[in-house]
């Protein structure tokens, strides 16, 4: 509301669970926020897809796997300077978004680490026509999942 100039925000109809403390959360555009500290891989997500992220990270670390996750609710501005951190101390990173993985937070996140580049994943919908039905099942079809985030992440880090 304060922010002079367009916006645009993206709202999902699927119910979410809340992740955030509504009594200590102050939403700051441009400022992502560290969700839970990891040593292996950062976790990039944006939208529900925190929520998947949060859960795979748990998962993960019953297998071993230390994940970093970082709740990045704005793409442009994206904070950079919590991205590069966080990349710089995992050495690898893996984006999930409930969107294409053409033009959106994997992209934003790769042109970012452009200058000083660790390997990166793009978790997302790939290049394929949209399709209607359950949220839910298409989650999961599309490896949206907190399920589908554990499967790439292990297999990016060749677990």
């Amino acid at each position: 509301y304060a922010t002079d100039g367009p916006v645009y925000m993206r709202f999902g109809r699927l119910a979410v669970p809340v992740v955030n403390d509504p009594e200590g959360f102050e939403f700051e555009i441009g400022k992502g926020i560290l969700m839970r500290e990891g040593a292996d891989v950062t976790i990039v997500a944006c939208g529900l897809m925190v929520q998947a992220a949060l859960e795979a990270a748990e998962s993960l670390a019953a297998k071993g796997v230390s994940a970093e996750v970082i709740d990045m609710h704005t793409v442009k501005p994206l904070d950079e300077e919590l991205l590069v951190a966080s990349a710089h101390k995992t050495g690898r990173v893996v984006t999930c978004e409930e969107h294409s993985v053409i033009g959106g937070l994997g992209d934003a996140v790769l042109a970012a680490l452009a200058a000083d580049p660790v390997p990166v994943r793009k978790v997302g919908v790939n290049d394929v026509f949209g399709e209607s039905g359950p949220a839910v099942d298409l989650l999961a079809k599309y490896g949206l999942d907190a399920a589908g985030v554990e499967r790439q992440v292990l297999d990016f880090l060749g677990k």
